[in-house]
């Protein structure tokens, strides 16, 4: 893990940095956009809900993924950050872009949607009985699972497994939902909950929604990187995988005798 504070992304056009921010101001304005406008017409039907956050996680990492990372979610950008993967300018930038992507798009709901359709718009809260260290708990082990899921799939070590980031990330989202929507709204989003509280200025619990999914992301990015992470692939390992891969193209060719 190599940690920097990373002043010269600011000047250097070669980083990208600000193509980066807007990537992710774009990519959260899509997901607040489109999973908080079916929020308003769910009717309690959980599995939409679901499908409408998984699904809009999934196009954005494929859209913006090779431009920003696609991170979308400060839990994971901080998780990123934890790991030494992104400087600290450009994590705190990056909160920054999504936050104001969410508010961007959650306002222009408030536009388009008849007040009376509204319903909350997506603002997240907590069940009636659910306590805050509960909703801290949930929120934790959301967080944790998603960033579990975007640093095995993101691993160098293992590259086969980024042919199938998007969706793996996508249903993670789905399958928080599935399983905790009912008693937190299930955020895993700090930005996306920001959001909505503050067009709606529902503001409350709303460090739940910050605290937990943050607090598990770095979790989960530290325990992937000091124990999960795939072992380097050897080059004579490399080597032995393409030639057998040739031989085995050859036969099928039908251009190598069989012995």
């Amino acid at each position: 893990m190599g940690y920097n504070l990373g002043t010269e992304e600011l000047s250097n056009k070669s980083s990208g940095l600000w193509r980066a921010l807007l990537a992710e101001f774009v990519g959260i304005f899509i997901l607040n956009f489109f999973a908080c406008a079916a929020c308003t017409h769910a009717n309690g039907d959980k599995t939409l809900i679901s499908l409408a956050f998984g699904l809009s996680v999934f196009m954005v990492v494929m859209s913006i993924g090779h431009i920003s990372g696609g991170h979308i979610n400060p839990a994971v950008t901080a998780g990123m950050l934890a790991a030494g993967k992104v400087s600290v300018i450009r994590a705190l930038l990056y909160v920054v872009a999504q936050c104001a992507g969410a508010v961007a798009a959650t306002t222009t709901l408030d536009v388009l949607i008849p007040k009376s359709y509204h319903n909350g718009l997506g603002n997240t809260g907590l069940k009636d009985g659910v306590t805050d260290l509960q909703g801290l708990g949930f929120e934790f082990f959301l967080g944790f699972v998603l960033v579990l899921c975007v640093f095995g799939v993101c691993d160098d070590n293992k590259p086969d497994s980024r042919f199938v980031a998007p969706l793996a990330i996508g249903l993670t989202v789905s399958l928080g939902h599935l399983g905790v929507v009912e008693y937190t709204g299930s955020s895993m989003n700090p930005a996306r909950s920001f959001g909505t509280a503050f067009v709606t200025d529902s503001w409350a619990h709303h460090w739940i929604y910050w605290a937990g999914p943050i607090l598990g992301g770095v979790v989960a990015a530290l325990l992937y990187t000091q124990l999960f992470k795939a072992p380097t692939v050897s080059d004579a390992s490399e080597r032995y995988r393409t030639t057998a891969d040739d031989k085995e193209m050859r036969r099928l060719d039908g251009k190598h005798e069989m012995v």
